[in-house]
This record gives C-alpha cells, sequence and structure tokens, in this order.
C-alpha cells in the first residue's frame, strides 16, 4: 500500500472523530462570516507562498509546519478539522499528497480553494489516468505530485491564490496582484540556478533514494539512475527489492553517479544505509526535505537547495 494511504483506516476513523467535533466548535457555516478573512494551507511550503502573496494584509495558518512530519501520512485532528472547515480559502498540493486536506473538503462541502496539482495538469496538459493509489510514487514514466519542486507550477499557484484573495478582499486585490509578481521575480534565483546545472551538466548521473525533488532535477537536465522499484518502494513506504538496494548501492560504490539525493525528511535503514555507501565512496549526498526548514522562506529555501546541487556538482566534474 502506498505511503500516503498506508494509515488510511486509522485515517479515516480520526477524521470522523475530527469531523464530528468541527460541527460543534466551528465558527458557522460560512467562511468569514465574522468578516475576517482566514487562509489555511496543508503545509507550511504552500504557507510560504501564500504568505508572500498576502502580504501584511492577512496571516496564513499552515496545518502541517513541523520539519519532520510527514504530510502522506499525516491525520487532521479536529482543530486541523476546523480550521479547513472555517477558512475563507484552502490551498493544498493536491494529488493525493496532502490527502487529508481532501478528505476534511470532501466531508464539509466546497469552498474557494487552489489545488497545485491541478494548475500543474492545466499548464501541462496532462492528467493521471489512475487512481491516487496506482500512481502514488511513480515519477519515472507518470505524474509525480511533488509540485512544489516545479517553478512553473509554484508561479502559477501564486498567481492563483492572488486571484482568489482579489475576490475575497477587492480592496486589496491590485496588492495581491502586485505580490504575486514580486514572488514570481524572485522564484528566478531558482529557476536560474536550474539552468545553470542544465548548461553545465547536461544528462549527469545521479541517483535518489526517494522520488521528492524530481522537478528539480528535471529542470536541471539530469539523468536519474536509480532503479525505478528502489524509489518506488521507498516512496510507497515498503521494503525495496534487495536486487533494487544492492543496484543502487552498486551506482554508489562504482562511482557511476556523480551525487546522492536524500530525502533527510523520511529515513529508514535502508535509506540510511544508501547514504552511508555514498559518503563512503565519495559521493556527495544533497539533501532535499517536504516541509520548509525553519527560518527560511520557499524562495530561500529551493534556492539553497538548487545551489547545494549545483555545488555538489561543480565540486565533482
Amino acid at each position: 500500500m502506498p505511503r500516503r494511504f498506508r494509515a488510511s483506516r486509522t485515517a479515516a476513523a480520526a477524521l470522523g472523530a475530527a469531523l464530528a467535533a468541527v460541527a460543534l466548535t466551528a465558527c458557522g457555516s460560512n467562511p468569514g462570516s465574522d468578516g475576517q478573512i482566514r487562509v489555511v494551507t496543508s503545509t507550511n511550503v504552500w504557507g510560504s507562498v501564500a504568505q508572500a502573496v498576502a502580504g501584511d494584509r492577512l496571516e496564513v495558518t499552515s496545518i502541517v509546519n513541523e520539519p519532520s512530519a510527514d504530510p502522506h501520512s499525516y491525520e487532521a485532528s479536529p482543530s486541523d478539522a476546523a480550521k479547513i472547515t472555517d477558512a475563507s480559502l484552502v490551498v493544498l498540493n493536491g494529488g493525493g499528497y496532502d490527502q487529508f486536506v481532501e478528505d476534511v473538503l470532501e466531508s464539509t462541502g466546497p469552498k474557494p480553494t487552489v489545488d497545485a496539482f491541478d494548475l500543474y495538469e492545466e499548464r501541462t496538459g496532462t492528467h493521471a489516468t489512475e487512481s491516487a493509489e496506482e500512481h502514488a510514487g511513480h515519477s519515472h514514466g507518470s505524474i509525480n505530485e511533488h509540485v512544489w519542486y516545479d517553478i512553473p507550477t509554484v508561479d502559477a499557484t501564486a498567481n492563483a491564490i492572488a486571484a482568489e484573495l482579489g475576490k475575497l478582499d477587492p480592496e486589496g486585490a491590485d496588492t495581491y496582484l502586485r505580490n504575486a509578481e514580486t514572488f514570481r521575480s524572485r522564484l528566478r534565483q531558482v529557476s536560474e540556478t536550474t539552468a545553470s546545472i542544465a548548461a553545465a551538466h547536461h544528462d549527469a548521473p545521479i541517483a535518489q533514494t526517494e522520488p521528492i525533488a524530481h522537478y528539480l532535477l528535471q529542470a536541471a537536465t539530469l539523468k536519474d539512475l536509480t532503479p525505478p522499484a528502489f524509489t518506488g518502494a521507498i516512496e510507497n513506504g515498503t521494503d525495496p527489492s534487495p536486487a533494487s538496494i544492492a543496484q543502487t548501492r552498486e551506482l554508489l560504490a562504482d562511482k557511476k553517479v556523480l551525487v546522492l539525493v536524500y530525502n533527510s525528511q523520511t529515513v529508514d535503514k535502508v535509506t540510511e544505509n544508501i547514504r552511508e555507501t555514498a559518503e563512503n565512496a565519495g559521493v556527495p549526498v544533497v539533501e532535499v526535505t517536504e516541509t520548509l526548514p525553519e527560518g527560511m522562506d520557499f524562495v530561500q529555501w529551493q534556492t539553497e537547495t538548487a545551489r547545494a546541487l549545483a555545488a555538489a556538482l561543480n565540486g565533482v566534474s
């Protein structure tokens, strides 16, 4: 069972209890009925994007904001469900990644929502034909849901947030649009770094423990040699086959790849062993995460990650 659905039975029970509590604690059936505009995001990644657009006019609340939290398997508490239910605007990643938000929205009815994964599909003209369970984690030859690493989609999401906030707060509409444009200009820091990697290291071979930074690697035109059976198993929360582990270790031990991209947020003995193999072989390790590190905004985080990747590749060229 894919990682994001591992706890589906317990999550469903928890959600039922949460929604029952919401019925007693929510401020009302119409979000913002007290005159306040509430923006709620699934994770602090999208919270940072939304805050950049909202600026000083509004305060954004993120449900998952701990660096150690795993949004795939996060279970909404009663207070989480109440925040989502009472929100004026909900911003989520979508694609089954932050399913807990989709479950709450499905149970409480429609409201203004910005879904980044939907925007990715609209922007690229691609659509997932499989169920969420079937395509979960399949970054090789399928749609990858970690779209916050896809800078054009992040830009589109910021613009969509500005448009929705403009409807909720017409007096601030121009401010939101200007903020989104400023945010777009800052995103160029990330795009320029990935473009420089693509120019200097086109098709350079890399490995990764999990397909989190798929779109970053795609923009940098790097070639992922990791066996899909390995990254797929790690992403889905299952044990990789001995053969796929051996193949991944061989890539690193024999220095057939230049960098190991390592998800430091969800680790186990297998991924720790893979990292140790890379370090023993002198292969640089570049860490990626699924939530925002403390003290950074979105652009700072993504820029630092892209520059770390560039430095690792430049150091071994």
